[in-house]
């Protein structure tokens, strides 16, 4: 009788442990201090000269945007304060300093453009998307250049993430009307493609 009364306060004892530790673990695990995520920052350019919005500032993605932009002389700009809303169509071309294609369609637009302007009023803004190490490659391009439209680098390349089709395959054009809408939309570039762009700009009247 004494070793079943011995057992008996003993496998309760073992059960009273459990069911205590089962109660407590809840009590430690509500009380675990969660660790802080870090805000993302972008990282800035080195050419940079203004201010980098904070991380997660939500990007108009319609004409004129909200996209940091610099010129070649690197001061500040952004593109809801360059791209003109002023009742007029407006051409937006995408390049690259490595693109053997842009290269060839921003030659063709040089020698084209003083005289349609002269007979069409119309926005032309002509903008690299080159990575922040070629920066250097974009100024150097639009001083020896000497093209008469405006032209700009894409700061943190924010218009490939915005732009339809992620400016895949440069160099792209897109034509918006008088209200900011995408009425036209070419790729890569052929010899007498520009035409066909200043056609599009005269079919808008």
């Amino acid at each position: 009788m004494k070793k079943l009364f011995f057992l008996s306060i003993f496998l309760c004892s073992i059960i009273a442990c459990q069911s205590q530790q089962a109660n407590e673990v809840p009590k430690a695990v509500a009380t675990t201090a969660t660790t802080p995520v870090p805000e993302p920052t972008f990282k800035v350019p080195p050419h940079y000269k203004g201010t980098i919005p904070k991380a997660g500032l939500p990007i108009a993605t319609n004409y004129p945007y909200n996209i940091e932009l610099t010129d070649a002389d690197g001061n500040a700009f952004n593109s809801s304060e360059v791209f003109k809303k002023n009742g007029k169509p407006t051409v937006i071309l995408f390049w690259l300093t490595t693109c053997y294609p842009c290269g060839l369609e921003l030659k063709a637009l040089k020698e084209k453009y003083p005289k349609w302007v002269a007979e069409e009023d119309f926005n032309f803004y002509a903008i690299s998307t080159d990575f922040q190490k070629n920066y250097g490659n974009f100024q150097k391009r639009v001083k020896d250049s000497g093209w008469a439209f405006e032209t700009y680098h894409d700061t943190n390349r924010a218009f490939s993430k915005e732009m339809p089709g992620n400016l895949n395959g440069l160099p792209q054009v897109f034509i918006y009307d008088a209200e900011g809408n995408i009425i036209y939309h070419k790729r890569k570039y052929r010899p007498g493609e520009e035409d066909k762009l200043f056609e599009q700009i005269i079919a808008m009247k």
